[in-house]
């Protein structure tokens, strides 16, 4: 087995998730893929393998509390212990809280918040023993917004990713949400939402995103916001009223 220092990714098959996982390959991590599709993590293993990246495959569907501890497991690992792991799984859902789907909602919660809580529960004891470990939060400029549950999952992240860094930075580890705006990945696709309202300017790239995210977590810092424009974004959205960007106002 490889002596290279693992990294773990959820959402691993598509999106902001196979970008984490090609460019952490690309900085000399083995590499566990962690999603629901199993025929999209072969492809996806199959591209890192080409290019010689280590590379398991656990398919897992973090709705289920069965499927996230089976992820702790691996998270927990002595023999093969992971140095990153990627919160990166999640997804947007339709309507307000008074007219939304209660189970929707539910797994909504579990995904966003439940399953990358028990994760990161499961590996942080190995990372303080080892001296040494890297967590990312892939949140949202949405977390400074107030914008329904969505925004309300993501402004977690962005709160745990603080405290965590606050708590564990002095023993070697790195806790770092990234709050990215609107990215070119499938995500608006499944949620059916028109993209064509938004200007080109407001589109970020997720090679670019998952770069500064991956700088920032090395560099200490516990909140990333890619791009200049979103940084003024999320300065405004801090200063003025909640009621200007609240949903359903």
């Amino acid at each position: 087995m490889t002596s290279s220092p693992w990294a773990l990714i959820t959402g691993a098959g598509s999106g902001l998730g196979a970008e984490y996982a090609a460019q952490l390959a690309q900085s000399g991590h083995s590499l566990v893929l962690v999603g629901r599709d199993n025929a999209r993590l072969e492809m996806a293993a199959t591209r890192l393998r080409a290019g010689g990246a280590v590379c398991e495959i656990l398919v897992a569907d973090l709705h289920s509390s069965g499927d996230v501890k089976r992820v702790g497991k691996r998270l927990a690992s002595h023999t093969h212990p992971i140095r990153v792991l990627v919160n990166n799984a999640g997804y947007g859902i339709h309507g307000t809280l008074a007219s939304s789907d209660s189970q929707q909602e539910r797994d909504h919660l579990a995904v966003h918040v439940t399953a990358p809580m028990e994760l990161m529960k499961a590996a942080l004891p190995g990372m303080i023993d080892r001296g040494e470990g890297r967590i990312v939060m892939v949140s949202s400029v949405a977390g400074y917004l107030a914008r329904g549950t969505y925004s309300a999952h993501k402004a977690w992240g962005l709160s745990i990713a603080r405290s965590l860094h606050a708590t564990h930075r002095r023993q070697g580890i790195h806790v770092s949400a990234v709050a990215p705006g609107f990215t070119r990945t499938e995500f608006h696709q499944r949620m059916e939402m028109k993209t064509d309202i938004f200007p080109e300017i407001m589109w970020l790239k997720a090679s670019d995103v998952v770069r500064a995210s991956l700088r920032g977590v090395e560099l200490g810092k516990a909140v990333v916001i890619p791009s200049l424009r979103y940084k003024v974004l999320v300065a405004l959205a801090t200063v003025l009223p909640a009621r200007v960007h609240q949903a359903g106002t």
